[in-house]
């Protein structure tokens, strides 16, 4: 089930969430067989734990590896991924669901990977949901801001 919090900005927007049975969506290449889409077109959410104890969260391309060193320069310390408790208190969403809507104690940094694809597809809160939006919709509906933090491919290219 959509978060009531997720579901009313997709409301307020005229979009509405693609939706499959539990557990079905919870990585990108999950997402994209399911959708029919690239995993690229996933928008997948990430977040990440500064030393100094910040926390921001990346959205970027399904098929894209965060670089370790343009998070650093783009956040000013060394980021490490959170684990799931962190994840979950930051967010109020599970990873495998976790998403950039509703969120507004933490910064979101939206990667230019995405902005090649017509169509994107973050999650809506749960880890069986996806929703159909474009890279301009997304920057605005989330206050995001233009990052370039992606390094290669997660398939090693």
């Amino acid at each position: 089930m959509i978060p009531d919090k997720v579901k009313a900005i997709l409301d307020a927007h005229g979009l509405a969430a693609l939706e499959f049975e539990e557990g079905s969506t919870p990585t990108a290449e999950t997402a994209a067989a399911k959708i029919g889409v690239e995993v690229g077109q996933i928008a997948k959410s990430l977040l990440f734990k500064g030393v100094s104890g910040k926390i921001v969260m990346v959205v970027c391309a399904g098929d894209k590896k965060v670089s370790s060193g343009k998070l650093k320069r783009l956040c000013g310390e060394k980021m490490s991924m959170t684990n799931a408790e962190e994840t979950y208190a930051s967010t109020g969403f599970r990873p495998g669901g976790v998403c950039p809507y509703g969120i507004s104690t933490i910064p979101i940094f939206i990667d230019g990977s995405l902005s090649v694809w017509d169509s994107i597809y973050p999650a809506a809160g749960t880890n069986s949901t996806g929703v159909p939006t474009t890279y301009s919709q997304l920057l605005a509906m989330t206050g995001g801001r233009l990052c370039d933090v992606t390094g290669g491919d997660v398939s090693g290219s």
